[in-house]
């Protein structure tokens, strides 16, 4: 559900320059594979988010009454994340067959206080992940960087639109220009 409001708010549509959701493909092994959503980028390209992270361990570290019981939790939603983590880098999202994806995935994090907790208890999470080929991300971040594409892709509407509109000129110049020119034989007649 978090993740469905980041998408409405990013100015992304669902579609061609948007996002797909629940796509199915399969690597180049064989294997099916179905990343939560598919955010698409000029020039065929795309970028897997999943949003498939547990956060039972974090609810239980919140909830729990001694600090004893909150730490050990707290260290059970970090080795559930560092799972999950390896877990989406054994996928190969990026040798799927449709896909043209650069070497990481997404994992999206919906509780930014989830987020927080496991960087903060973890400084090393990050290169973890990253070594897995997987990014981090918190509604806020995942936001920004869902922003940032809506803005590429207006870039790239307003490229081909001016490119469209010079081809079109170039066409009408020509036919202008021949114009002039039967109309300077028709003179000479």
């Amino acid at each position: 559900v978090v993740l469905e409001r980041i998408l409405e708010r990013s100015g992304l549509n669902e579609g061609e320059q948007g996002y797909q959701k629940q796509a199915v493909d399969q690597t180049t092994d064989g294997r099916n594979i179905q990343p939560d959503v598919i955010v698409n980028l000029p020039d065929n390209k795309h970028i897997i988010i999943d949003s498939k992270v547990s956060l039972v361990a974090y609810e239980r570290a919140v909830n729990a009454n001694t600090e004893e019981e909150r730490v050990v939790q707290v260290k059970e939603h970090l080795a559930s994340l560092k799972r999950h983590i390896k877990g989406l880098s054994d996928k190969h999202y990026q040798t799927a067959k449709k896909l043209n994806s650069p070497d990481f995935v997404l994992l999206f994090i919906p509780i930014e206080s989830s987020f927080s907790l496991a960087v903060q208890e973890d400084q090393e999470l990050f290169s973890y992940a990253w070594d897995q080929k997987v990014v981090i991300v918190s509604p806020s971040t995942l936001l920004a960087t869902l922003r940032t594409i809506a803005s590429i892709w207006q870039q790239e509407n307003q490229t081909r639109n001016a490119l469209e509109i010079a081809r079109q000129s170039g066409a009408l110049y020509d036919k202008f220009v021949n114009f002039v020119g039967d109309l300077e034989n028709i003179g000479k007649g």
